[in-house]
Parts: structure tokens; C-alpha cells; sequence
């Protein structure tokens, strides 16, 4: 197969863009995707500063590296989740990584926060998914506004939206339906948040971080066995297969038809967030949900 941009031999093949390309125009291609997604949703302007969420993944340090060579104001937060040998390696990886870069890194700690995952796991005796990203969230959230950043980009790629966009669907959870998007806009006590990978597969992801030599972590977290997403995607990748471009068909179908019809939740329940008492979080309840849980853990705010 002959590249589609220069005509050397092809390296990498995408039969859902019906192309293939060399190992320096997938980079070429890759980068104009990640431009063609904050150009056309408006994800952010060069003047904006930006932190990025990482994790030590593919993803998260694909898309940092890419925003930095495209000249944008970046800098990484990495949340230690206190998770046994994974968080230890994912903070070396992160660290190194940014080092090599010249990225500005921060660090913060959930074992500092009274949050450590594995207590928090042992302490609500139920799977932790939910809560670990309700936590991440919420410091990523902080931080970023206690620190003068004005976006928050996470590195979530063309899997992650769709089998998201799929789970919702099959809850007709209209809530998440309504929020679904690579942009959040800001909000009284919310940064926005931005998805600039949200047009690339976690192939070419993958492909990406490859070609450009990225020493990323794989450490699987030994909380997200059975997750249902896992199952999703599965499923998605056989459609994908079967009928390659079906993700981003679909994808970009909800976001330019279907979108608009799914009100905000608080909206149509007449809800609006106030301040948590304990920490000045937007919350829909009596304290936000960090708060609560750091109660059942003892936690000192």
C-alpha cells in the first residue's frame, strides 16, 4: 500500500478514511486532525492557558505533545491515585515524559487529600470506577481554577466518546446526553473543558505515540475489571470492522443533529447548582459529592 499523501510505502492503514500514510505523514495527518478539532468546535484560542490532565497513557501524552509542538500554552497536572505499582509507574512515565519536553508539571496527591483509592475502595465496598473520575474531576476542576488556567483538555479519543455516546444511549441517560461533546463551556465554578482528540481512534492514537516515540504507561488499573465501557468498545470495534468510518459517522451525527435535542437535566428539573458549603464546589445537593466522601473517609479538608 502506497502512502496517501507522498506515495512512499504506507505504514500505517485506516480503511475509515480510505488512506494509509508513511510514517511521517501519519504524523502530518494526525496533528491536522487534532487542528481540524479545535478549529471547527472552537476548543480554544492561542491565547488560552491551558492544563492538560495526564495519566501517564497513550493518550493523554500523545495529545500533550502535540499541543506543545503546535506552539499553545500548556502545562500537565497528574493525579497519584495512590494505586499500588501502577500510580508509581504512571508518575515516572509523566515525569519523564515532561522533563524531555519542557512541559511544566504538577503533581497532587490523593493519599495528601485523606482520598487514596484503595481506602476509598476497601471504605465503600462497591466498584470505585465512578467515584475515582468523580474525584478526579473535581481536583482537575480546582486546579485548574485555583491556578489561573482558562481550559482543561483531557485526552479522550473517538473509542471513549463513542462507546460513552453508546452507554448513554442505551440508558437514554439525557442528562450526559445533553453534556456529551469535545466542549464544555465554562460555567460559574467550572473551567472549560476541551476533547481535542475526539476525531482520532485509539488506533491511531496508539500509531501516534508509536511513531513519535513516546514512552508511555501501560499499567491497567486492577479496579476496571468488568467495567461495562470495556464491553462497549468491544462491540464498537467489530462495527468498526464490518463497517470502517461508523464510529465517526456516528459520533459527529449526534453532535450536529441530535445534540441539541437533549436539554441539560437541571434544566428541565428547574435545578441549579449552588456552592458546596464545605468547599465552594457546584453542587446539586446539600455538599458536593468530594465532600461527603471525604467525610465517610475521615478525611481534614
Amino acid at each position: 500500500m502506497k502512502c496517501t499523501r507522498c506515495r512512499a510505502t504506507a505504514a500505517v492503514a485506516l480503511p475509515s478514511h480510505n488512506a494509509g500514510f508513511c510514517p511521517d505523514c501519519f504524523q502530518v495527518f494526525f496533528s491536522r486532525q487534532v487542528q481540524k478539532a479545535i478549529k471547527e468546535k472552537d476548543l480554544f484560542q492561542p491565547e488560552d492557558k491551558i492544563l492538560i490532565a495526564l495519566s501517564g497513557g497513550k493518550d493523554s501524552l500523545s495529545l500533550a505533545r502535540e499541543l506543545k509542538l503546535l506552539g499553545y500554552d500548556t502545562a500537565g497536572l497528574y493525579i497519584d491515585l495512590a494505586i499500588p505499582d501502577s500510580s508509581v509507574k504512571a508518575g515516572e512515565h509523566v515525569g519523564r515524559f515532561c522533563r524531555e519536553l519542557g512541559i511544566n508539571l504538577h503533581v497532587l496527591d490523593l493519599q495528601k487529600e485523606g482520598l487514596p483509592i484503595p481506602e476509598v475502595q476497601k471504605k465503600l465496598r462497591r466498584p470505585v470506577c465512578s467515584v475515582c473520575g468523580q474525584i478526579k474531576r473535581y481536583y482537575f476542576n480546582r486546579f485548574a481554577l485555583d491556578n489561573g488556567y482558562s481550559v482543561l483538555a483531557t485526552g479522550h479519543n473517538l473509542d471513549d466518546e463513542v462507546a460513552r455516546l453508546f452507554s448513554n444511549v442505551m440508558r437514554w441517560d439525557t442528562a450526559y446526553l445533553g453534556d456529551q461533546g469535545p466542549a464544555l463551556p465554562a460555567q460559574e465554578g467550572f473551567v472549560r473543558k476541551v476533547k481535542p482528540l475526539y476525531r482520532l481512534s485509539e488506533f491511531e492514537t496508539a500509531n501516534y505515540s508509536f511513531l513519535a516515540g513516546i514512552d508511555y504507561c501501560y499499567a491497567p488499573c486492577p479496579y476496571s475489571r468488568g467495567a461495562s465501557f470495556t464491553f462497549y468498545k468491544s462491540l464498537l470495534d467489530e462495527l468498526e470492522h464490518q463497517q470502517p468510518g461508523r464510529k465517526i459517522n456516528f459520533y459527529e451525527g449526534f453532535l450536529n443533529r441530535a445534540r441539541r435535542a437533549f436539554a441539560r437535566q437541571e434544566d428541565l428539573e428547574g435545578l441549579k447548582p449552588e456552592p458546596c458549603p464545605v468547599c465552594g464546589y457546584p453542587t446539586t445537593g446539600e455538599v458536593c459529592g468530594v465532600c461527603r466522601l471525604r467525610e465517610i473517609m475521615g478525611a481534614k479538608g
